[in-house]
């Protein structure tokens, strides 16, 4: 696993590589079934995900808190996709939504407000024999408070948890 997230990087960058072929690791990672089983970190469950995977479409995903303070809560991301090619590569916006798919202030659950208020992102899928690399590439923010925003929001851990709910259904 290769994590990057620092303040002179123009991207932040999660890889991974999985024991399945690229097939599976794409429909795991696009087919709304498949994505409400690992969708969001440990803690979390994924109630909704609505995708129109193609070139203009768009998704939008819940995922809702179980435990502690996050418990009953529910996030809401989505965004548009920008590139389709299946099944090699997604590029996509990113952002804070409410359960209709309107754009959000990242602010308004409870993030700073130097926090980004749209990404974008790039999703690999490799192969690797017959394995698959996946990694998730968001182009980080000009500003170094968005930066730092990022850093503290724990989106590193989130993905890294998430990645690990991931595994256990791609290689299921």
């Amino acid at each position: 696993m290769k994590n990057k997230l620092t303040s002179s990087d123009n991207e932040f960058v999660i890889s991974r590589v999985f024991n399945a072929p690229v097939e599976r690791v794409w429909k795991t990672w696009t087919v709304p079934g498949e994505i409400m089983k690992w969708w969001g970190p440990q803690g979390f469950t994924a109630p909704y995900a609505k995708v129109d995977l193609r070139k203009g479409g768009s998704y939008l995903y819940c995922m809702r808190g179980t435990m502690g303070d996050f418990a009953g809560k529910d996030f809401w991301s989505g965004g548009e996709f920008k590139e389709v090619d299946a099944p090699h590569r997604l590029v996509l916006t990113d952002y804070f939504t409410n359960e209709k798919g309107e754009k959000m202030d990242p602010v308004s659950y409870g993030m700073s407000a130097d926090f980004p208020k749209e990404s974008t992102v790039t999703i690999l899928f490799e192969p690797a024999g017959k394995k698959t690399r996946l990694s998730i590439i968001y182009i980080l923010p000009e500003s170094e408070a968005s930066r730092e925003a990022i850093r503290k929001s724990g989106m590193e851990e989130g993905w890294n948890s998430s990645l690990d709910r991931f595994q256990k259904i791609v290689e299921g």
